[in-house]
């Protein structure tokens, strides 16, 4: 049995879970977020706790064990607490700041670059080289962090562009000069 699919998923004071087939719906402080599971996996509500049980031992209903669970476990906590990755810009000039629904950032390039906000997401801006991506949905602000990193992902020589928080860029040496004159 799946190590992770086996473990219940408890849920914390102030978050309503809805189980209606295999449509769950999650409400907490936060907010309410709603996903569609494979037919493949049931819920079972005992209590304050949710197990979720496949319905053979087949490949696919192993693999859809511990993911289900995860993604139940995902939602329950961006309800209570929330997600956010943090972003840091490495390069001389470079900045960003939160203008209305977009995110204007100088990255080296002639024009100003601009990325449209979507919905359910928030981003600030505590220092110009420093961006912050929260949300509620998981996916949403790994994606949406993920978009922003691709505008300019770090070079490996100067290290400059957009990184993750406490990521290790592995740098190269560049050249090695004139030999021999």
């Amino acid at each position: 049995m799946s190590r992770i699919g086996r473990l219940p998923v408890e849920v914390p004071q102030g978050v309503e879970v809805t189980i209606d087939g295999h449509r769950v719906k999650v409400k907490g402080p936060l907010g309410t977020l709603e996903r569609e599971f494979h037919p493949r996996v049931r819920f079972v509500r005992e209590g304050n706790l949710i197990r979720v049980e496949r319905l053979s031992d087949s490949k696919l209903d192993k693999s859809l064990h511990g993911l289900s669970r995860t993604l139940l476990n995902n939602m329950i906590i961006g309800v209570t607490k929330g997600y956010q990755k943090i972003l840091d810009i490495v390069g001389v000039g470079y900045r960003a700041e939160v203008k209305g629904k977009k995110l204007v950032m100088q990255l080296g390039y002639s024009h100003p670059v601009e990325y449209e906000i979507p919905e359910g997401i928030t981003i600030e801006c505590p220092a110009p080289t420093r961006i912050v991506v929260k949300g509620i949905d998981k996916e949403k602000v790994g994606q949406v962090a993920a978009e922003i990193r691709a505008k300019r992902p770090p070079e490996p020589y100067k290290g400059k562009g957009i990184r993750y928080e406490g990521e290790q860029i592995r740098r190269k040496a560049g050249k090695a000069g004139k030999a021999g004159k």
